[in-house]
């Protein structure tokens, strides 16, 4: 009973903290899955090996599917999650957005189609799986105002497929950003370390909205918390949340003011201790936050701007208190990079630029946290988005 007890915490851990990858291969190459927006040249979720000996990455196969701009992958690494992130900014209203689940065999590389289910919502950004392996949840964007930002919760079958939704929850709520804040827009959902807690970050209403994960209850498996949400600044729009290894302190990107806020945790409760901005003094082009990712070692932090800055800015962690310090930034050499990796090994970090149709694969120094600015490999992809590596063994 101990050894399971203390194998379901770490699990638990693990999935707050970052995509477990599996065991390490005995020749350093992983299967590399991209994530990308099909409007273009892309036709869905693209399977490469990467090697993080040399840093090389090699094409394997690919998994036709509409805008899987966000991927997920099952603790066993059997199946792979993607959502289906439409009608985007110019579909119709009506129509919403889906989830769709792969059979995966990571040594082959090769995706199957399972099933795809409607994601209750548009826009669906981002997935997460319950520590428990239950449930999997979709946060829905939702450019139209109506039917609005939402969190969806579907149960995962033994086979791998998506139920159907047993759980929605709309949010309420608008900021001062015309345009970008006329309404709700749930950006991500994100466990608590021990695996009670979630949190729904919404963009238009400035709040980390947080939940009790409750599924012995027999009912919905979420229930929101006595004190609702924590509130961000107005206009600043919050995007990505992460927890350290301990538990202790989460982070935050905010897209809208492109800044990186840190806050001490405990018992499912945030408070806001430090707020940082990622474009340098001075600067006046656009920016956007997007992802956020920590170092396999935890003691650094990196996040993407987009906007015209596209680039990584590098931070140092104070191990005493969890505060950040910007160390560094890198130009991601092309626009809009919205999500990154950093491979298990802590020397890569492997970045996509949307709008530009690149992948730029840069040395990390483990040591200083800081990436060497001459890549160590590119090659061309129709707007990627999204990376997770994934063990073969």
């Amino acid at each position: 009973m101990i050894k399971g007890f203390m194998l379901m915490v770490s699990m638990v851990a693990a999935h707050a903290y970052a995509q477990d990858s599996g065991p390490v291969p005995a020749d350093g190459v992983y299967t590399m899955l991209i994530g990308t927006y099909t409007s273009g040249k892309s036709e869905g979720i693209y399977v490469y090996r990467f090697d993080t000996k040399s840093g090389a990455a090699t094409p394997v196969s690919v998994a036709k599917t509409v805008n899987p701009s966000f991927l997920v992958v099952s603790p066993d690494r059997h199946f792979v999650y993607s959502v289906n992130e439409l009608p985007g900014d110019d579909g119709p209203a009506t129509q919403r957005g889906g989830v769709s689940a792969f059979g995966f065999d990571p040594a082959r590389g090769q995706l199957t189609f399972l099933n795809k289910v409607s994601s209750d919502g548009n826009d669906p950004a981002h997935l997460s799986l319950s520590p428990d392996g239950k449930y999997l949840l979709a946060a829905n964007y939702s450019v139209a105002a109506d039917p609005g930002g939402s969190f969806a919760v579907f149960p995962l079958q033994g086979d791998g497929q998506v139920g159907t939704s047993v759980q929605t929850v709309h949010h309420e709520g608008s900021g001062p950003v015309k345009g970008r804040q006329d309404g709700s827009h749930v950006h991500s959902t994100v466990f608590s370390p021990d695996g009670r807690y979630m949190f729904a970050q919404d963009l238009g209403a400035d709040k980390l909205y947080s939940y009790r994960y409750t599924p012995q209850s027999g009912g919905a498996p979420f229930a929101a918390t006595d004190w609702a949400y924590t509130q961000m600044k107005a206009g600043t729009g919050p995007r990505h949340l992460i927890f350290d290894k301990d538990g202790r302190h989460a982070y935050l990107t905010s897209e809208l003011t492109a800044t990186v806020s840190s806050f001490d945790y405990q018992d499912g409760k945030l408070k806001l201790v430090q707020t940082l901005p990622l474009s340098p003094a001075g600067f006046k082009g656009k920016v956007g936050a997007a992802a956020i990712h920590l170092s396999p070692d935890g003691r650094f932090l990196y996040a993407s701007n987009r906007g015209d800055a596209n680039e990584i800015v590098i931070f140092s962690i104070d191990a005493s208190n969890g505060h950040l310090k910007q160390i560094g930034r890198q130009s991601t050499l092309g626009k809009s990079p919205r999500e990154f990796a950093i491979d298990p090994t802590g020397n890569w970090l492997i970045v996509g630029n949307q709008l530009s149709d690149t992948v730029y694969v840069f040395k990390r120094d483990p040591h200083s946290g800081l990436l060497d600015p001459t890549p160590k490999q590119h090659f061309d992809l129709g707007a990627p988005v999204d990376f997770k590596l994934v063990s073969p063994a």
